[in-house]
């Protein structure tokens, strides 16, 4: 009874960690930069408000900036970045009330950055503007530019007038994954009467300011703040990570199509568990390394699509491996067992001094010699082929042979690629001088997400292992390896090309 307590009061408090609330982490994700131009025509001038919303990680690279350098540097990028036409020629825009630069609270207790900024430029008796947001090219994030009605005027756009993001402070949910990229509007302009005849936007439901179900963050915020005992907080950072893990990708299908392919053992399951250890923590702390002393060479969140290539070669390489095996060994086995060998003769002995071989003959063995248990053949077959032993069959088909590199090689796939959300916790325990923490919180997460991987594979292995004593038809026991081999081989072809797409 005091067991199932304590087990409870654990479970209650590794819950109350897991599902309470930490500070907003960014929607689109913590490398995202996010901006916004909502565009205005009066009979008298042009209009810009341009906001940016920025997240822990870009914002983290600024570290060391007063806020006065770093305004400067994004007004710096909005003069040179939004460019306004009116009648076809470009006109100088002009920031006209004070520039409002905030830092939010974002994950890991990073700050995020919010900038919003009022512009404007002539347009007197203008027939057409376009608006081109050319800031902060080739970072991820939503992009958009809307119309708003002006004074004096009637305008047909381009772009639709309603924001679904309210200024970038909250972003719907079914758009997350294919955010908005609108960064051009053209505006027709007539005298009216502040009036906007513009596209209707795409529908959005509910919109949101956190991200779904990732907060590791938020345990290293908590063992930050001295809240929570230490191994209450290093429990559900692997919970965390063995959360993460059920997430698509993490090569989940991989592990079981491999050691499915393979016939792979608990040994193996474990030795791929330990790789994606060793490779994960390895990675955010490469990630973290080009964040830190890189950042003006590389950006980092460029990194990712390559490493989603490196993920999908190394795959696609094993199931090749893998292939290969099979073939040669199907290959040996038709050239040395063409014929099917059922042991369909009877070797009937009694072991006298004169009895009978029935082999179609009968010798009279006057000698005494041992036959050592009815006549055992030994044969030495190096090919697979079905026995039939009294009414059931199974095969002895060879254990596909595992090697390290591509254990080595399937592991680090799983494992490639850094949560960022880990990346968050590392560059935070820097700026916060906790490294040992944020370290020790990493390797734990890490440790959970194998698990789950671990755990998957004990699974299959103890799935196939009692599967082997049923009584399944032996060519359904074959073909089962086979069709693994090609899950694998399907699955790093995805991979590769979707990272290809990723990287072009």
């Amino acid at each position: 009874m005091k067991r199932l307590l304590l087990g409870i009061a654990v479970a209650a408090v590794l819950a109350s960690l897991v599902s309470a609330p930490g500070a907003s982490a960014h929607p689109l994700g913590n490398f995202s930069v996010n901006h916004l131009v909502q565009v205005s025509v009066s009979s008298e001038q042009v209009g810009a408000r341009y906001i940016l919303d920025q997240a822990e990680i870009p914002t983290f690279q600024e570290r060391g900036l007063a806020d006065s350098a770093v305004l400067a540097r994004k007004l710096g990028e909005v003069r040179r970045g939004l460019v306004v036409r009116v009648d076809g020629r470009p006109v100088a825009l002009h920031v006209t009330r004070t520039p409002r630069l905030t830092h939010p609270r974002g994950q890991g207790a990073l700050p995020t950055t919010r900038l919003e900024v009022a512009l404007t430029a002539p347009a007197r008796g203008a027939h057409a503007v376009a608006v081109h947001d050319g800031t902060f090219p080739g970072r991820v994030g939503w992009k958009a530019v809307v119309a708003a009605p002006g004074a004096g005027t009637a305008v047909r756009s381009s772009v639709p007038t309603a924001d679904p993001t309210g200024g970038l402070r909250r972003y719907p949910t079914d758009l997350l994954t294919s955010p908005s990229d609108v960064r051009t509007a053209t505006l027709a302009v007539a005298p009216g009467a502040g009036t906007v005849q513009a596209p209707g936007g795409p529908p959005v439901s509910t919109t949101t300011t956190n991200t779904s179900g990732d907060g590791f963050a938020g345990v290293f915020e908590r063992a930050l703040d001295g809240r929570g005992a230490i191994v209450v907080l290093l429990l559900a950072a692997f919970a965390w990570g063995a959360i993460h893990a059920l997430s698509p990708g993490h090569g989940k299908g991989m592990v079981a199509a491999y050691l499915v392919g393979t016939r792979g053992t608990a040994r193996h399951a474990v030795a791929l568990g330990a790789t994606v250890t060793i490779t994960h923590t390895a990675g955010v702390f490469a990630l973290g390394l080009v964040t830190l002393a890189l950042s003006a060479y590389v950006l980092p969140e460029d990194l990712y699509p390559w490493l989603n290539l490196v993920s999908g070669v190394l795959v696609l390489g094993v199931g090749a491996a893998v292939l290969r095996s099979r073939v040669r060994w199907a290959r040996a086995r038709r050239a040395r067992h063409d014929h099917d060998h059922r042991h369909a003769h009877d070797h009937a002995h009694d072991h006298r001094d004169a009895h009978d071989h029935a082999h179609g003959h009968r010798d009279a063995h006057d000698r005494d010699h041992d036959h050592r248990d009815a006549h055992d053949h030994a044969h030495d077959h190096p090919h697979a082929h079905d026995h039939d032993h009294g009414g059931h069959t199974h095969t002895h088909a060879p254990p596909e042979r595992i090697t390290s590199r591509s254990l080595i090689a399937l592991g680090a796939s799983a494992g490639l690629i850094p949560c960022p959300s880990a990346l968050v916790v590392l560059l935070a325990a820097v700026a916060q001088h906790r490294l040992a923490l944020g370290v020790l919180l990493i390797v734990v997460f890490s440790l959970g997400l194998a698990a789950t991987l671990v755990g998957l594979g004990l699974a299959v292995v103890g799935v196939r292992s009692a599967g082997a004593r049923l009584p399944v038809p032996s060519g359904a026991v074959a073909v089962l390896p086979a069709l693994s081999t090609l899950l694998i081989v399907g699955l790093g072809l995805v991979l590769t090309v979707r990272a290809v797409h990723g990287v072009l």
